[in-house]
């Protein structure tokens, strides 16, 4: 029947360009996932790192071309040797001793700022246990004689005690530093009273007191401004693809402004005066990120209550990073050799402050 060997040609037709449709779109769909760049980052789930957060889940980086791959860490230290080993391209965090020693070999360049300690704006906590306030230690001056638990020995806490025993007048030497390597040992630690204080950040804190397992007695950022931590990047990832950091860069100072306006910008007697939507909006961003396992509402409140201060166009404050490696440099913790000049790579954001002639 000829009718029917036509319409059997004219089904296979139909059928093979329909196939061909469907290989094409799928063609489409691989061509636009592999414009999608891969950028690994290293981060702590930390609320200083709000902008990074509020850039990845507003989609910044997608909008740039990006497929940014966030890793998390339980210590700062560790995410700089991952940028150096090459596992990481980039990695947002606190300043350490080490970062700078790996940094001053030349492997590792600071592009941008992270969060900063400001006046007016409530960052790291100092916490004394419930046995220290017990027996009297109640205020800042109060610390020698007593332990601290850090993180490591050349980390920001080491940093934050060491600008505490400037401003309050005692000797650093007073206070016995125990090293515990992350902030969930640091705050077990205080809870079981197994060294009298912390230094903590504030999401942290608050959750801490909030339970009734340890007492505020100051605030960091009432003390000193400090540029607690910035994003950095790996010589290699700026050499080969720098068009890659920068399109990141840009992303990341669209999150850093959208987290200061929806959380820390202030009206004109200098209360804060948080749009609803936007502050909705970001803090969700970051709750999600900084508390994955709170309900969302539940998140929101605790991101309001623990904001650090951010610059809405991610600039470092540079003098400040010269200040704290010669401090570092003065304790023996920082090689004679660092310079700063070497290792902060100012071309990726305008306008950074305080930059040393």
């Amino acid at each position: 029947m000829p009718h029917v060997r036509l319409m059997a040609r004219r089904a296979g037709a139909v059928l093979s360009r329909g196939l061909s449709a469907v290989a094409g779109l799928a063609l489409l769909a691989a061509g636009t996932a592999s414009a999608q760049e891969k950028v690994n980052v290293g981060a702590l789930r930390f609320v200083s790192n709000g902008g990074l957060f509020v850039a990845a889940e507003n989609g910044y980086f997608k909008d740039e071309g990006l497929d940014v791959d966030l890793r998390f860490f339980d210590a700062a230290q560790p995410i700089a040797v991952a940028v150096v080993s090459g596992d990481l391209d980039l990695g947002a965090t606190a300043f350490t001793a080490g970062l700078y020693n790996l940094a001053g070999k030349g492997g590792l360049k600071v592009i941008a700022a992270q969060a900063r300690e400001k006046k007016g704006y409530q960052g790291n906590a100092v916490l004394v246990s419930n046995a220290a306030w017990d027996k009297g230690f109640r205020k800042l001056e109060d610390f020698p004689g007593h332990s601290l638990g850090i993180t490591q020995i050349g980390s920001s806490f080491h940093y934050q005690i060491g600008q505490i025993a400037r401003a309050k007048g005692f000797d650093l030497n007073s206070v016995s530093l125990k090293p515990l390597q992350s902030l969930s040992n640091m705050a077990a630690a205080l809870k079981g009273a197994q060294v009298d204080a912390v230094i903590i950040a504030p999401h942290i804190a608050r959750a801490l007191i909030a339970a009734g397992d340890a007492k505020l007695i100051g605030w960091y950022s009432d003390i000193d401004e400090y540029q607690f931590g910035a994003l950095f990047a790996s010589p290699k990832a700026i050499e080969t693809r720098r068009a890659a950091v920068e399109k990141f860069v840009r992303a990341y100072q669209k999150g850093t402004a959208a987290f200061y306006e929806a959380l820390l910008a202030r009206d004109a007697s200098g209360g804060r005066a948080p749009d609803p939507a936007r502050f909705e909006s970001a803090a969700k961003a970051v709750g999600k990120y900084v508390y994955p396992n709170d309900p969302p509402a539940q998140a929101v409140g605790k991101v309001e209550a623990s904001t650090y201060y951010v610059d809405p166009q991610a600039r470092l404050d540079v003098g400040d990073i010269y200040k704290q490696v010669e401090w570092l440099k003065s304790q023996g913790l920082v090689d004679k050799s660092v310079d700063p000049k070497a290792f902060i790579d100012l071309s990726f954001v305008q306008g950074h402050t305080n930059v040393p002639q």
